[in-house]
């Protein structure tokens, strides 16, 4: 694993410092292809929606999205992009990068971005937008262990969505950020197959709460979403996922139960959008690492949690994560998550084991 994982860090860093030969003047139009759910879903949809217009305002760039309503939306979406001439797409979402990867093969002179997907010795007008969903994750889970521990309480839980990488980051992360505290906390969580089941969400979250769950940890986009608005309103801590909730799912505190949203693990999807944007837009290509990833991780300010806001917990809980943020860029705390598939690496497995057998 370490070996694999120095040889993809080196590739990565290669591909990034490649510059892409295909292009000499700045792009003018970009076009965005949704996952699942709708550029005002709260999530990382609408992240990646506003970091393109965020780009398209700053360099005057025509722009146009459209929302998947279906997985076999898919080709077809971004074939309408390619079809009225978009000189940049972005695409949402692990689910759609084979749709991404063939159109980028099939269609040389255009620039794809794909948001959650990884790319590696991939067409050269092709880059992945990936985050590193468990370092923030863990910190969430720093944060749920200490607002548990001050209930009395020993026991959280997380409501994601589809087991594809990004999200087993999160509750890998999330789950070992928890351990980091109380190595003895009592881990509850289930993979939901629909990241647009908010009333499967609830059920889960319900579920949870009749065993004793103190926070819940929503990662499974409006799914996710709603299993911390239904546990919320029970008065049960919560904490979101990818943008600031408190803001967005919770209206700005407007929300029943906006008082017990302690946080959000934020992704930077639009950031990244935006830098990846930019890139092409300023003809800028030693930034746009084609072919491969545009990670973005703690030191970069692309992932960490949000802020407080009104939930009457301790201060200096945050304190702590802050503490552990700095911990991980000194490279003195790892996650134990894989980057790429999101598992738990298989030293930190063995460890596991071990204590089990000590038990």
């Amino acid at each position: 694993m370490k070996t694999f994982m120095g040889v993809l860090s080196l590739a990565l860093l290669l591909l990034a410092a490649a510059p892409l030969a295909l292009a000499h003047d700045g792009v003018e139009t970009l076009c965005l292809v949704t996952d699942l759910g709708r550029v005002n879903d709260g999530t990382f949809n609408q992240f990646a929606h506003e970091g393109a217009t965020g780009a398209a305002d700053e360099y005057d760039l025509e722009y146009k999205f459209i929302e998947t309503q279906a997985e076999t939306d898919y080709e077809a979406n971004i074939q309408t992009c390619i079809d009225e001439g978009f000189e940049v797409i972005v695409t949402v979402g692990f689910l759609i990068a084979d749709s991404t990867w063939a159109a980028a093969e099939a269609n040389d002179d255009v620039y794809f971005l794909g948001v959650d997907q990884f790319v590696l010795d991939g067409p050269p007008n092709y880059v992945g937008i990936q985050f590193r969903e468990d370092q923030s994750g863990f910190l969430a889970g720093v944060l749920a262990a200490q607002v548990a521990g001050s209930v009395g309480s020993d026991t959280i839980a997380g409501v994601y969505g589809i087991d594809i990488p990004p999200v087993k980051k999160f509750r890998n992360g999330f789950e070992q950020g928890a351990r980091y505290i109380n190595p003895d906390i009592n881990l509850l969580g289930v993979y939901i197959d629909n990241f647009v089941a908010p009333d499967r969400g609830a059920s889960a979250a319900e579920q949870f709460i009749g065993e004793g769950a103190s926070v819940i940890f929503g990662a499974g986009g409006p799914t996710g979403t709603g299993g911390i608005l239904a546990a919320a309103q029970q008065e049960i801590y919560v904490i979101g996922v990818d943008q600031d909730e408190w803001v967005t799912s919770f209206g700005g505190g407007e929300t029943p139960g906006s008082e017990y949203i302690i946080s959000s693990a934020m992704k930077r999807v639009d950031q990244g959008v935006y830098d990846m944007v930019a890139a092409l837009a300023e003809a800028d290509m030693g930034a746009f690492p084609g072919g491969g990833v545009y990670l973005m991780d703690v030191t970069l300010n692309g992932v960490g949690l949000a802020e407080q806001h009104e939930a009457d917990i301790d201060e200096a809980f945050f304190d702590v994560v802050a503490e552990v943020t700095q911990l991980m860029i000194d490279g003195e705390v790892s996650t134990g998550v894989d980057v790429i598939s999101g598992d738990l690496m298989e030293d930190m497995m063995e460890d596991a084991s071990q204590e089990e057998d000590e038990d």
